[in-house]
């Protein structure tokens, strides 16, 4: 914004120099034509005529590279906005750690080990729980969550964009510390509910956490961009 503000200043600089310029040419001309100066004068005035309309060149070359710069400048601006958006940048800030690890108590007969065992339902459930508390960075094992992550069980372990990880599952959240982890805390709550089951849940408030940037790739083989303006 302050780039711009400038651009726009110089850009009405500029323009006041130009017409004082021109204003000052035409005054010029007329002069000699009016008082019929000496031959030695005339030579003298086209000569500065043609010095004032080299510099008048130059402040438009000037003027033309200040516009393309300030272009360049809101471009790059505005793509490392969106890349930010989009999950393609690391991003620090304070927020809150999440460890969450396969329970040790002994599974009682009859009981369903599988409920002693962290799944992916499990940690999607903490990651909403964060992003409802205002989670505005999120990664699991060092994966970042973005809108096209999967979290799914492969085996033993849990998928992440593809990569596969065993507990215990660090999750990370850049957000308000505060209400993240009283989020997380809260009764009958999502930590509550694992820890029913002994599965071990510990969440820390951190003043500085970086979370990686995406790194996978994109692709969209059937979604395009719906053309505004036409129907369906």
């Amino acid at each position: 914004m302050f780039a711009s503000k400038r651009s726009k200043l110089v850009v009405i600089l500029i323009s006041c120099i130009l017409g004082f310029m021109i204003a000052t040419q035409l005054k010029s001309v007329a002069n000699i034509k009016a008082a019929a100066l000496p031959y030695q004068r005339v030579e003298d005035l086209t000569e500065q005529l043609k010095r004032m309309e080299k510099e008048r060149t130059d402040i438009l070359l000037e003027l033309e590279k200040l516009r393309m710069k300030t272009s360049d400048e809101v471009y790059a601006k505005e793509l490392r906005r969106l890349n930010m958006y989009a999950g393609m940048l690391p991003m620090r800030g304070p927020g809150v750690s999440v460890t969450i690890d396969d329970s040790k108590v002994q599974s009682k007969p009859g009981d369903n080990p599988n409920l002693y065992l962290i799944h992916d339902d499990d940690l999607l459930k903490v990651i909403n729980e964060l992003k409802a508390a205002g989670a505005e960075a999120l990664s699991i094992n060092g994966q970042r969550i973005i809108a096209t992550s999967e979290i799914r069980c492969a085996g033993p372990t849990v998928s992440v964009n593809n990569v596969r990880s065993a507990p215990p599952y660090v999750i990370k959240a850049i957000g308000d510390p505060q209400t993240m982890d009283a989020s997380l805390k809260m009764r009958g709550g999502v930590a509550e509910t694992l820890k029913f089951w002994g599965i071990q849940v510990q969440a820390a408030i951190e003043k500085d956490i970086v979370i990686p940037g995406y790194n996978g790739a994109f692709t969209f083989d059937y979604a395009k961009p719906a053309e505004e303006g036409k129907e369906k």
